[in-house]
Parts: structure tokens; sequence; C-alpha cells
């Protein structure tokens, strides 16, 4: 049986900025339909990785490929139309539109030119698009908040409604960063349940960077964890758990033993 070639590969990606190294050599695969967290903490270089598959930042070594097709020089611009969308760390709504408009917004990646890029605003009341965005809303349990102004909303409403927008761009590949960061115990719940709908069909595959560790364990089925811009470990959430160097890095490395204590007790009499 032949295998399945990954939706996504990173091969000995390195990023620098002037003299500081970000990321090096990191190579690692998504398998396509699945749902994978990357992890780390905090100035792994998660983030970096993010801009550089979307490609808001270039490359300085290795290469990227989706679908087998290298997309390392690809325009940021055009990668969504490769299937490729995201969301932010930080909400990037536009919070004078409505939740509803915000939606259209997402539609654009699959118009080209003037005219379709308009399309999706059409004054026209009853046109396919606003239809489409008032279903997704509905499916996602937002649409109560279709005419509300982004700005108005509660952080989690804004937060899901930045999802339901990055979807209408119909992605094979969405990467989440921090998807459950700011949310309360059910509106996390509630994510959780919303991820697992989007990703059922197979058709989505899910890349998210998130620090909830109950979140990435219910969610995800590999995960793949940095330091300081390096892969460090990878593999399923409950061997990422017993990896020791993983643990040192979120918890601090354990405490002396009472044997490697030794040689310097020795030293320290023999002085």
């Amino acid at each position: 049986m032949t295998a399945v070639p990954p939706i996504l590969r990173l091969d000995n990606v390195g990023k620098r900025f002037g003299g500081l190294t970000v990321i090096e050599n990191l190579s690692f695969e998504v398998r396509r339909g699945s749902r994978t967290a990357l992890i780390g903490p905090n100035g792994a270089g998660k983030t970096t990785v993010f801009n550089i598959i979307t490609g808001v930042f270039p490359v300085d070594d290795g290469c990227i490929f989706l679908d087998e097709t290298d997309i390392t020089e690809v325009p940021s611009r055009l990668r969504i139309r490769h299937g490729v969308a995201r969301t932010f760390q930080n909400i990037r709504l536009m919070p004078h539109l409505s939740a509803l408009e915000n939606v259209l917004v997402g539609q654009h990646a699959r118009n080209s030119g003037w005219r379709g890029v308009l399309q999706p605003v059409s004054l026209l009341p009853r046109n396919r698009w606003r239809a489409e965005a008032r279903a997704a809303l509905a499916d996602s349990g937002l649409g109560a908040y279709e005419r509300a102004t982004v700005g108005s909303l509660p952080y989690g409403v804004q937060k899901r409604i930045e999802l339901v927008r990055a979807l209408m761009a119909h992605p094979r590949l969405l990467l989440l960063d921090e998807p459950a960061a700011g949310l309360n115990p059910a509106e996390t719940e509630a994510l959780q349940i919303q991820l697992e709908r989007v990703c059922a069909g197979g058709n989505v595959t899910l890349l998210v960077v998130e620090h909830d560790m109950h979140f990435v364990g219910a969610l995800c089925e590999h995960v793949v964890v940095l330091s300081f811009g390096r892969k460090i470990a990878e593999g399923a959430p409950e061997l990422i758990r017993q990896n020791r160097q993983v643990q040192e890095i979120y918890l601090g490395a354990p405490a002396p033993t009472a044997e490697a204590c030794s040689p310097v007790r020795e030293y320290v009499r023999a002085s």
C-alpha cells in the first residue's frame, strides 16, 4: 500500500533575524486530516514557524512543501489559494464591522480580480456569499451575533468569529495560533467541539500553537515540541507528557540527587 504523503512538510528550515537564529534545522511533517500541536515555552519560535509557513517571513534555509508542492518561494498573499489559512495570537478582526461582514471578508480568497473581491460584500441582500456566511455563523452557534459590531462583543466570541472567518477560505490546512488563550473553561470546551466537527470529514488538517496542555491533549493526536527554535521531541500527547526533556523545559530541571552532589562534596572536603 502506498503511503499517503503529508499535507505539510518542513525540511531543515532555518530563520535568522540579523545575527539571531530563531529557527534552526527544523523538520517535521503534518499528516493529512490530523490534528497536530506545535508547543514550547515562550520564545521557542512557534509563531515564527506559523509566519514562515504562511509566507509572512521568508526562510533562510530549507524548504516548505504543501501536498508535495514546494511553496517556499510562493508569496504570502497567494498561499491562501494553495489551501493555507490561519488565525492569530492577537485577534485581527475589523472591530468596526459586524460579525457577518468580518466573515464575508474571509471569502475574498476564493475570488480573483476586483469583481471577485466585491462579490461577497455585494449590496444585494440575498446573494449566495451572504447566505453562506450566515449559515457558517449559525452552524458555529454565533447566529445571534450576526449584526453585532465585533468590537462590542466578548473576547471569547471574537475568537470564535475569527475561526469562522478563516474557515470561509475553505482551507485544507488551518493554522490556529493560541485559539484557547483567554477563554474560560466552557468556551474552551465549546472550541474543542467545534474544531473536532471541522476536522470530522477529513478535509481540514489542523496545526495548533497552544499553551493549554489540557486542550492540546484533548484535541490533538500528535505533538511537536520546540525549544529555542529547535525540535526536541515529537509524538503522541501521552508520550510527550512523559518525555524528560519536555518536562524540564516546562517545569525546570529536577534537583540534583545526593549521588550527583557527592563529587562536589568530595572536592570541598579535599580543599
